[in-house]
């Protein structure tokens, strides 16, 4: 995966497949039933991956569905307004824009609230009838999430198909994404799905949680068949799995990794969080644009934790991705000074010297 962004309307770097919504965030910290109003923005894991991607200047289009109405014109706008090509998105005159309200409060904490109003949304009815060839074919990669695949049966069977090997697909990204108040099927779907992808994202808790998988060793065991496995582990960082597209061995995988892989660890950098919605979706982007652009691997990983410390240091699920030439420069920091880089409010808003980053 080389290149830079595209340069004419032709080519698409990334298509990104899934529900994104309108999202209410509140006003002040609190339960939901104390919160007195509630700003709205837009959320969705595979729309946040396609406006940072839009935003460091890669040729991206989301496929999805939304309702015929308010919400929708608004999630439309919102996302191409990140410059995202918003033409495979299908109107639903039928069926309603998903919407959700979510506390102040951090995801992995008991006070966090979260209601979602997406039963029976518009996005909820893709399949493989509706969704038109011609909106995936061409991309470089294809970027998908288990969220989509927890939708609805015909959500599932479209991302059976999506991530099924064939001559000339693009090339597949999965981000695992389990969600477990959503998920109703045997949680071993995602892992069959992942095992579709050639570049899989997956937390080491989440891995855990569905699969009862212990580290990424053992997660590396389970996901033999992509090319590229990266393991998430919060605050330690990231372990990233590469080698060579899957030749007929790959099924020796064992507690060590693929015998060909190769293994490269990234701690991420210390930020001051203000909320992690929509942090890994952000690692992903970060990960993937580097990878378009050709850099290494150790470069990858350290732009998706910079990719996703923009997120983690914002409201919403949405941050401003650092411009690429800053970026570059903290990614290609010896390894004393990114574990030293410390990471806060406002650090993307313009392209610093880097002596205006902590690093204490």
């Amino acid at each position: 995966m080389t290149g830079t962004a595209a340069v004419d309307g032709d080519v698409v770097d990334v298509v990104c497949l899934g529900e994104s919504m309108v999202t209410f965030l509140p006003s002040r910290p609190g339960r939901l039933a104390d919160v007195p109003s509630f700003a709205r923005t837009i959320g969705g894991a595979e729309s946040n991956v396609a406006c940072a991607l839009a935003a460091a200047g890669h040729a991206v289009k989301w496929v999805s569905r939304v309702g015929a109405d308010g919400f929708g014109d608004h999630l439309i706008a919102a996302v191409a307004a990140y410059g995202v090509d918003t033409s495979g998105v299908r109107r639903d005159a039928n069926r309603p824009t998903g919407i959700y309200f979510r506390t102040a409060t951090d995801r992995a904490t008991d006070a966090h609230e979260v209601l979602y109003y997406r039963a029976g949304s518009a996005a909820s009815a893709m399949s493989p009838t509706n969704v038109p060839h011609e909106d995936l074919d061409g991309a470089r990669v294809l970027h998908l999430s288990g969220i989509t695949a927890a939708l609805s049966p015909e959500c599932l069977g479209l991302m059976r198909v999506l991530t099924a090997r064939r001559a000339g697909r693009p090339l597949v990204s999965f981000d695992v994404n389990h969600r477990p108040g959503l998920w109703r099927e045997d949680p071993a779907v995602l892992l069959d799905l992942a095992r579709g992808a050639d570049v899989v994202f997956v937390g080491e808790d989440e891995a855990e949680e569905a699969w009862g998988l212990r580290g990424a060793a053992a997660i590396r065991s389970a996901l033999p068949e992509p090319a590229v496995l990266v393991v998430k582990q919060g605050a330690r960082g990231a372990v990233a799995y590469t080698r060579p597209a899957r030749t007929p061995c790959a099924s020796e995988a064992d507690e060590a990794g693929h015998p060909e892989d190769t293994v490269t660890h990234v701690p991420a950098p210390r930020v001051d969080v203000v909320a992690a919605v929509g942090a890994g979706d952000a690692f992903a982007a970060g990960f993937l644009s580097a990878s378009l652009r050709g850099l290494p691997v150790e470069a990858r990983l350290r732009h998706g934790h910079l990719t996703a410390a923009a997120t983690l240091t914002v409201a919403g699920d949405l941050g401003t991705p650092p411009p690429t030439a800053y970026a570059d420069r903290l990614a290609a920091l010896d390894d004393e000074r990114w574990g030293t880089l410390h990471l806060g409010p406002g650090w993307t808003a313009a392209d610093q010297a880097m002596e205006e980053v902590r690093t204490s």
